[in-house]
């Protein structure tokens, strides 16, 4: 595409989200943020939420932890007259760090660290697409 729609989300990961030791957060956390993107994504190109079909392809490639800051980022590939392929990327901005008598410090990285890729496609009927600014 030309002028790909895309979106980007930003958040800490949280406390209760820890579910392993370590405060290890669930890979699952990130597909549930593709979610988030592919939702705003189909908003941004239909007016219309869609229906996230099938993940053709998922890599887990960091470990992500209670503390860090996550940005998933995606974007529509290309354009069926229904489907949408798109494409997503989580990285971690900031993180969590060990620093004893600290418990809430963090570290600004100097690189973002990608730690979920993934891909996938979206289907928005088409008596639902209303065709909206593609920004």
């Amino acid at each position: 595409m030309d002028n790909p729609i895309t979106s980007l989300i930003r958040l800490r990961i949280s406390a209760h989200e820890a579910h392993y030791a370590g405060n290890l957060v669930d890979g699952a956390r990130m597909l549930q943020l593709f979610g988030d993107v592919a939702t705003e994504l189909l908003i941004r190109s239909d007016g219309d939420e869609g229906l996230f079909v099938a993940y053709d392809k998922v890599e887990f490639l960091a470990p992500v932890h209670a503390g860090d800051y996550i940005e998933a980022v995606g974007r529509i590939e290309s354009m069926g007259k229904t489907s949408r392929k798109m494409v997503f990327e989580a990285r971690k901005v900031i993180a969590a760090v060990n620093v004893p008598g600290q418990p809430s410090a963090c570290d600004v990285l100097p690189e973002p660290v990608v730690v979920c890729r993934a891909s996938g496609t979206c289907v928005v009927p088409a008596a639902c697409q209303r065709g909206q600014t593609r920004s």
